[in-house]
């Protein structure tokens, strides 16, 4: 098993003994799952940790704006098929995080990790995956996050030439120009909702060309690649045009999408779709997305959503009108502190919803609801919201640390 054919160096067990011991004092400390400190305690004792831990193992990273998370637990589940898999499930995806995961999984056949979209490049050259999945990229953390074409210009130049095969979808103009450097892609048509971020060629800056779910640029030709994976409505199509149903348990056609690649990253490794399909069944929740709990004797739906994008997607799986929706909105710094996207969301999408908003910026989230022309109230808490909501099961959409505030609150 890996870990016994090319056992860690002195210094490296070192690592990973002091980083676990940190991480165990930050949980008995009542600060979180503790695995970025430990992480970040480990890599300092030995810089070159990461690619230590991921020698033994195949390993998948997975990068988007929106899905990794979902994404990588269908991945994960779908590879116990094949042997046991090491993950970083609570999404601490920036190398600290994932060392720690790493970490934790000695025995582990398959590495199935969340990168975030700045550290792919990085990530990749010191874990060489056997797999890449890249979903999507949108705007997202205005104010330090990179313009989406530079994220793409960034993960175009960190996997030119990389051994790993590369599962994009190619319904995304910025994933395929950031994927063609590489030598070995499989095209998935997993479709594309939000388009605002690419409307310009990223290959020359010309207007894109979009007839139907097709695009192409009119200036120098840069067009959609045809996919051999596709997702077909309840099915996902695979390479020899057999359609496989998808079941899950997550909602909504996001998770479809995200369904569709994970099927076309496990038969990389060599797990049919039926049977990738089938693991992916056992996904209730992702790390509380989509969990319904019970609060004030009324059921809440938790929802996220973080940018213009994952915005669009949740409007179109929340509960018909006359659902009540609770919006909240933090703006804290791992939010992003700018909240101009707000300005980017269709929130006439809501019209016919009662409207509760809360939150750090929820004064912000109302000037946009009244220019919208949305009817809203704006409450205190998560706890006045829910008194004021009329009957049936309550939506609650929220920002990243809005959402974390919301489990908190509600035991989850």
């Amino acid at each position: 098993m890996a870990g016994n054919s090319d056992p860690l160096s002195p210094r490296a067990k070192l690592a990973v003994t002091a980083g676990k011991a940190v991480a165990a004092a930050s949980r008995a400390a009542g600060r979180g799952s503790g695995s970025v400190i430990g992480g970040r305690v480990a890599l300092r004792l030995d810089p070159d940790l990461l690619g230590r831990l991921a020698q033994n193992l195949d390993v998948v990273l997975v990068s988007a704006t929106n899905g990794k998370t979902t994404t990588t637990r269908l991945i994960a589940e779908a590879l116990r098929a094949a042997g046991p898999v090491v993950s970083n499930a609570l999404g601490a995806n920036m190398p600290a995080g994932i060392t720690s995961a790493l970490a934790g999984g000695s025995e582990s056949k398959f590495g199935v990790i969340e990168v975030d979209e700045k550290y792919l490049a990085g990530v990749a050259r010191d874990t060489s995956p056997k797999c890449i999945a890249l979903l999507n990229l949108s705007r997202d953390q205005l104010d330090r996050a990179a313009e989406t074409r530079m994220l793409a210009e960034n993960w175009r130049e960190g996997l030119a030439g990389s051994k790993a095969v590369i599962v994009a979808n190619c319904d995304d103009p910025l994933v395929v120009w950031a994927s063609s450097s590489s030598p070995n892609v499989i095209w998935v048509a997993a479709g594309q909702m939000w388009k605002d971020d690419a409307w310009s060629c990223p290959s020359c800056g010309g207007v894109m060309q979009r007839p139907g779910d097709d695009w192409f640029c009119g200036e120098c030709g840069f067009r959609r690649p045809t996919p051999t994976w596709a997702l077909s409505g309840d099915h996902v199509l695979d390479p020899h045009g057999s359609a496989w149903p998808i079941h899950l348990q997550l909602p909504g056609r996001a998770n479809k999408a995200n369904a569709a690649s994970s099927a076309a990253v496990a038969a990389v490794f060599g797990v049919p779709p039926q049977v990738a399909l089938e693991r992916m069944y056992q996904v209730q929740a992702v790390a509380g997305r989509y969990d319904v709990v019970q609060f004030q004797n009324r059921d809440l739906r938790l929802l996220l959503a973080k940018n213009p994008a994952g915005w669009l997607e949740t409007f179109s799986l929340i509960d018909p009108p006359p659902a009540p929706v609770i919006l909240s909105v933090n703006a804290r710094g791992a939010d992003g502190t700018d909240t101009s996207w707000l300005w980017d969301v269709d929130y006439t999408r809501l019209t016919g919803h009662p409207i509760f908003v809360i939150g750090d910026r929820k004064l912000d989230l109302a000037v946009r609801l009244e220019v919208a022309n949305q009817h809203f109230q704006v409450c205190d808490d998560l706890d006045q919201a829910v008194q004021m909501c009329p009957p049936g099961r309550i939506e609650v959409i929220a920002n990243y640390t809005a959402f974390q505030d919301l489990r908190r609150r509600v035991g989850n």
